[in-house]
């Protein structure tokens, strides 16, 4: 699936933005320009191809800081829990094991939502991980509650952390690009290849390969953008290599 969505999008990008090439030229046939006119109409499209490029790279930019949001959430995460399973030994001996059980079971959550493909999957793991939270958060809520001193709440600060940095990772999946901006950038791409293909003067079956340019370089860009923005999708994807390097630490066998 995350390989034929990309493809899938090059491919109709591709034929709608030559399409719209070919209309242009089709129009161009019905109506001749004089010199006059053919220069007012190349510096049009010359602007609306520097818009067009502006559009894209802004989107572009807007992509690739949500994707290293994605990344540094996932980072920040494993660092507030592998930090609270340590803070965890403050705790009363019962307390400990049994949130660090807990936390291991919740890091083997958080990495399963890293790599959910389907709805259901994922409100499976949403449902477990609210459990644990839950489950977590009483445990060293009756801990305090017991023995409220300045060390116990290192532990309940810790767990705090390690709910808000799920919070944040969630929030930062969902930031995605606008639909209005896909919308701008598809209305220009197509509204400038129209007028290249209108601004042309040489034969149709002699602009063929030329018209293919510029609709495939503006669909790759398209499908690099979709790509980077789609946490769950594609290509490029965050990988819970912070997640995974601390469950394996976590669930290592200790001498």
């Amino acid at each position: 699936m995350s390989i034929i969505k990309p493809t899938l999008s090059l491919v109709l990008g591709l034929l709608v933005l030559w399409l719209a090439a070919q209309t242009g030229a089709y129009l161009r046939r019905r109506r001749k320009l004089d010199e006059v006119e053919q220069e007012d109409l190349g510096i049009i499209v010359a602007a609306a191809l520097t818009l067009l490029g502006l559009v894209i790279g802004f989107s572009f930019s807007m992509s690739v800081s949500r994707y290293d949001l994605r990344k540094n959430y996932e980072a920040e995460e494993a660092n507030a829990i592998g930090t609270e399973y340590v803070r965890a030994g403050l705790l009363g001996t019962d307390d400990a094991t049994k949130v660090r059980e807990g936390l291991r079971s919740y890091l083997d959550q958080r990495i399963s939502f890293y790599g959910a493909q389907t709805t259901r999957e994922l409100e499976q793991i949403n449902v477990s991980t609210a459990q644990l939270q839950a489950d977590l958060w009483s445990t060293v809520q009756a801990a305090a509650a017991a023995q409220p001193t300045p060390v116990v709440a290192l532990a309940v600060s810790g767990m705090n952390d390690v709910l808000n940095s799920e919070g944040y990772t969630q929030a930062a999946w969902w930031n995605r690009i606008p639909t209005a901006a896909w919308g701008l950038m598809v209305a220009v791409a197509i509204g400038c290849n129209l007028m290249v293909g209108y601004s042309a003067r040489r034969p149709l079956k002699e602009r063929t390969r030329e018209f293919v340019i510029l609709p495939l370089i503006v669909s790759i860009a398209f499908v690099l953008i979709a790509d980077m923005d789609s946490p769950r999708g594609g290509f490029i994807r965050v990988h819970p290599l912070n997640l995974q390097r601390l469950s394996r630490s976590l669930h290592a066998p200790r001498p």
